[in-house]
């Protein structure tokens, strides 16, 4: 029994990359549902992470979403990915209203010579509950989204990464003047995580 338990504490690099790509998967799902930026019914609740989850059904976001994850998870593998960010903007104006900040450091001595580091799952679950439910009560916190939106996410990767064809380069849709909010981080040894939400100031609050 004690050989079975040491060998899911140990993490691999393509076990972490997978880590941290299915939790921004799951992230970004919570965002857009507490966000409202889709509508309540088009959304199913799962169990993950020991926490109620809800998942979009939507066909189009849905396709997004793990397109977006399998890459993230190929840059991640590769040391690559420096930072995501998701961005929610006003469907009419596309005036960005918030942006979601994961802020991603690797341990670059894995990548190079492919060792491996201790950490248990329950851990590693335990830092992501509590990131996933900052994120659930970001209406809490954050002004009330009272327009239709959209989202994007954009990618900050190594400037000698090859980009696929899906993706374009973009400007870093910034908020000027933005307030802050920094989330919780979850590390695994291999790749760390910080969250930081960062939204547009209230006008009422500059009165």
């Amino acid at each position: 029994m004690a050989s079975k338990t040491v060998t899911k504490d140990i993490i691999t690099l393509r076990g972490s990359a997978a880590i941290v790509s299915e939790f921004f998967g799951y992230a970004a799902n919570s965002i857009l549902y507490n966000r409202g930026v889709y509508p309540e019914e088009s959304f199913v609740k799962v169990k993950k992470y020991g926490l109620p989850m809800l998942l979009t059904e939507d066909e189009g976001v849905k396709s997004f979403i793990t397109n977006l994850t399998a890459q993230l998870s190929e840059w991640l593998e590769a040391g690559k990915l420096q930072r995501i960010v998701l961005v929610i903007m006003s469907k009419s104006t596309g005036e960005v209203l918030e942006r979601w900040n994961f802020s991603i450091e690797t341990d670059n001595e894995v990548v190079e010579k492919g060792e491996s580091r201790e950490k248990s799952d329950k851990e590693i679950m335990r830092e992501i509950q509590a990131i996933m439910r900052q994120i659930a009560s970001s209406i809490t916190y954050l002004p009330c989204l009272d327009e239709p939106c959209v989202f994007d996410v954009l990618a900050y990767t190594n400037t000698d990464v090859e980009v696929p064809f899906t993706w374009t380069e973009s400007d870093p849709k910034l908020i000027a003047n933005p307030q802050m909010v920094k989330l919780h981080s979850f590390d695994t040894k291999i790749h760390k995580v910080d969250t930081l939400v960062s939204y547009k100031n209230d006008e009422w609050d500059e009165q």
